[in-house]
């Protein structure tokens, strides 16, 4: 089978290195660009010793350049930045896996709301397909333009949608606490990520207005059926690289209970390559995720206080990011959805 070329545009960001680290070792793709602008004309090895040997060597990003050898593009770009390069890539007739937050809301007043733009190119907001495989894997199969949901996203959607879908818990009162590990923050220099200010101290930040509070009322709303759901997302930066924790509360329906919760879960997950359901009463933890594409998923149910009560961890640079932009780009290409991932 001849391998598909790929290229990272903005592969400088630790978004890009983890791309690179999963594509290198993926059977069926070359890697034939890899972009930076800072770093252009260095050799991979410079900026990431770790792929000594690669033989890959940053260059500008141009999309007419790039279209030249690439089949797929990923997009590891700040927001804003990604449409710039989607337009012209996709008129090449290169498949585009975008993981910045461009693509993903489907309104561009919510997007116009928490990204203080206008959107620059609403007429692909409807071609885009969103890319959480496990809920629009059919989607994914004939996509052309895929918009990576977000880290936080994916952990609190994973957790949510199977009980949404089943009406076990209300759609009203839904509360997000999420941790994440500094990685999140992109590779840049700033005050509030160096050592000496993370190091041991965990905060909650944005505890509203939250970029990634829409989509995730978005899709949460999509599994409920619903036109509208309304949520408290309280994020907080915990010391560590990488992962993410969200605990999940819902006010239970009328009916739930423990063996619909879990039937909920399997019925979901069952089959499912890189979604854990841990045994009832369990929580999930992070350091049983780190470095996979994997997310794990634990739940109970409070009757104290009729509260569902879901943990849902995952590595926020892998399934919260690269690795699931790769597994997008498996099921856009036919390939086996675990391959580079395990």
């Amino acid at each position: 089978m001849e391998k598909i070329r790929v290229g990272v545009v903005g592969a400088a960001g630790y978004a890009g290195e983890e791309l690179l680290r999963l594509l290198l070792r993926h059977p069926n793709v070359q890697i034939t660009a890899i972009t930076s602008r800072k770093n252009a004309g260095d050799g991979v090895e410079n900026v990431f010793p770790r792929f000594t040997g690669a033989g890959l060597t940053f260059v500008e990003p141009n999309a007419a350049e790039l279209a030249k050898v690439c089949d797929v593009a990923f997009l590891a770009l700040p927001h804003g930045l990604a449409t710039e390069y989607a337009i012209p890539l996709l008129g090449y007739g290169v498949k585009v896996v975008d993981i910045s937050a461009d693509f993903r809301l489907r309104s561009t007043a919510k997007y116009k709301e928490y990204y203080g733009q206008e959107h620059p190119a609403p007429e692909l907001l409807k071609e885009a397909v969103y890319g959480q495989p496990e809920r629009y894997r059919e989607q994914l199969k004939t996509a052309r333009l895929v918009a990576c949901a977000g880290c936080y996203v994916t952990s609190v959607i994973l957790g949510s949608c199977p009980l949404l879908e089943a009406g076990l818990v209300k759609t009203t009162g839904i509360i997000a606490s999420s941790m994440s590990g500094v990685t999140g923050a992109g590779r840049k220099v700033d005050l509030a990520y160096i050592f000496p200010e993370c190091n041991e101290s965990m905060k909650a930040y944005k505890v509203f207005g939250h970029r990634h509070l829409p989509e995730m009322e978005q899709e949460l709303a999509c599994a409920a059926h619903v036109d509208e759901i309304k949520m408290n997302f309280i994020p907080h930066l915990v010391p560590v690289n990488r992962g993410i924790n969200s605990t999940i509360i819902f006010d239970a329906a009328e009916g739930c209970d423990l063996d619909k919760i879990e039937a909920a879960f399997h019925r979901a997950y069952d089959g499912e390559q890189f979604v854990r359901v841990l045994a009832r009463g369990k929580c999930s933890d992070t350091k049983y995720v780190t470095m996979t594409n994997c997310c794990e998923i634990g739940f109970n149910l409070d009757p104290h206080t009729n509260k569902v009560i879901v943990t849902s961890v995952i590595d926020n640079l892998t399934k919260g990011a690269s690795g699931q932009a790769v597994q997008c780009m498996n099921i856009m290409c036919g390939l086996p959805e675990s391959a580079g991932l395990l």
